[in-house]
């Protein structure tokens, strides 16, 4: 197992170098009866349920399919939580117009909050929206929101719509020598999809909602989490994430005011709020202990350090530096955007040193004068200079084992500090030890039940590793900014 993961974290780390100055140079889609018993009098009869329509593949979605798995992490297996999300969308499957429509979930295992489909109902949701969640009313909004997509055939007009633009582009691009006309097509091409999409999500909003509602869902499930998204994404505000692994519901499915007020206006016309089942309880027993955050395996983030403990390192960012572990590097960059790093691994034959490696071309404006040979913290390393139109670079390799890494920082003015930072990131990379590989435990949330004395104030203490935790305390919990805890609620905290 664990040289598959290894040779999986070498693909997942290993960076292309057109990808460089994308990364550096910018801030950054009821059961039947299993059988039946008769009198003695009547010949005994089997009635077998119908089977679940069938989810058509093809290449296209196959291939889709790998390339999510890839870029999420592969699949979170819980079979608490499979066997809830199943028995949810044969609910909702159900309750729609079209029964015969299948659908198959996958749950990825990704911390983002972020669900989406594919034209032929595969349908994906993140063990991060899994646990923003507060109870199964809320999981089946998502659900069926994506199922209406499916249904109105979003995804393949989606498709289809990608598909023009870049005609556009391209034949813009290739006919026009006119600058001004070239942006002006591309704006309004873009303009039209963005148009276009805000009127799928609120056609998918009315469609989920009234699925919702007729499989005895409460329908004001989905504005209580369309409210969950907007909150929680006001806690990321200005931690902009570089992975699309971490770009979350949101980012397709914004959750405006006006959203919200639209779901509770559909809601009402199915019953009155809190006239429908929430099923809250099955949800957070099927929750609890769900892997909240980073998982370890893939390596994660604590603060300004980053930790492996599967391939058995570590290292610290410099100060004022946020840490994003994305799924090609980790990438680092200081408030106001002026300095970034980025570390990944490469593949160096053990013949080739690590000097002549920084000087074989995978990089521009290499210094061939500026490459020193180092060892750092006992392992052979080398350093060399860069030189770009905006960026100035500073670059060490690493040999670690078998594997190579890099270092890249990059700053728009090179001074004593930010080469000061670079040096100190780089020579704190290290082995781990044994006691801290043990320990490097993901986090989980935790179902409590609230005990007489306790406050969102004193539970909110109790949350390990996440920042704001109050705030975040009631985001979890569906709990607005003046709602207190009841003695014998059952609430959710995140624990190590």
């Amino acid at each position: 197992m664990l040289g598959r993961h290894v040779r999986r974290e070498r693909r997942r780390l290993r960076a292309a170098p057109a990808a460089l100055c994308l990364v550096l140079g910018t801030a950054l889609a009821g059961c039947g009866d299993m059988g039946r018993f008769q009198t003695a009098a009547t010949p005994a009869t089997v009635v077998m349920p119908k089977p679940k329509p069938a989810v058509a593949q093809t290449p296209a979605t196959e291939k889709e399919h790998e390339r999510i798995l890839a870029s999420y992490g592969g699949t979170y297996d819980d079979p608490r939580l499979e066997a809830l999300v199943s028995k949810t969308v044969d609910r909702l499957v159900a309750a729609s117009d079209r029964p015969d429509q299948g659908y198959k979930v996958t749950i990825l295992n990704s911390g983002a909050v972020n669900a989406f489909a594919l034209p032929n109902g595969q349908l994906y949701v993140t063990r991060g929206l899994l646990a923003l969640a507060s109870d199964t009313s809320e999981l089946s909004s998502v659900l069926s929101h994506e199922m209406a997509h499916v249904l109105s055939k979003h995804a393949a007009m989606r498709e289809d719509q990608a598909r023009q633009a870049a005609i556009v582009t391209r034949v813009v691009t290739d006919m026009s020598n006119d600058p001004d006309l070239t942006a002006l097509a591309l704006a309004k091409t873009k303009l039209t999809m963005a148009s276009f999409s805000r009127k799928q999500e609120f056609e998918a909003d009315g469609i989920g909602v009234g699925i919702s509602a007729k499989a005895h869902f409460d329908p004001y499930g989905a504005a209580r989490f369309l409210s969950a998204m907007e909150r929680n994404a006001e806690l990321k505000a200005g931690k902009t994430s570089l992975d699309p692994r971490a770009q979350d519901f949101t980012s397709s499915h914004p959750a405006t005011p006006e959203r919200v007020q639209n779901a509770q206006n559909i809601a009402r016309q199915y019953t009155a709020p809190e006239g429908a089942e929430r099923d809250r309880e099955t949800y957070l027993a099927a929750i609890d202990n769900l892997v909240y955050g980073e998982d370890p395996s893939e390596g994660f983030v604590r603060g300004r350090r980053f930790l492996h403990p599967k391939l058995g390192f570590t290292f610290q960012a410099p100060d004022n530096f946020t840490l994003d572990n994305t799924a090609q590097a980790v990438i680092g960059v200081r408030e106001g955007g002026a300095q970034a790093m980025r570390f990944d691994v490469v593949r160096v034959p053990a013949e080739q040193s690590l000097g002549d490696y920084l000087n074989s071309g995978w990089m521009e404006g290499v210094e061939k004068a500026s490459t020193e040979d180092l060892t750092i913290n006992g392992f052979p390393a080398a350093s060399a200079t860069a030189k770009g139109d905006q960026w100035q670079f500073k670059v060490y390799a690493l040999r670690f084992g078998s594997d190579v890494y890099r270092f890249i920082f990059a700053t728009r003015q090179k001074s004593t500090e930010s080469e000061r930072n670079a040096r100190e990131t780089v020579n704190s990379f290290r082995r781990l030890t044994l006691d801290e590989i043990q320990a490097a435990r993901p986090l989980r949330i935790k179902v409590i039940t609230v005990q007489p004395g306790d406050t969102v104030e004193s539970l909110s203490h109790r949350m390990a590793g996440v920042d704001h935790p109050a705030e975040r305390f009631r985001v979890l919990n569906g709990l607005d900014r003046t709602a207190q805890v009841k003695v014998r609620d059952r609430v959710k905290i995140v624990a190590d």
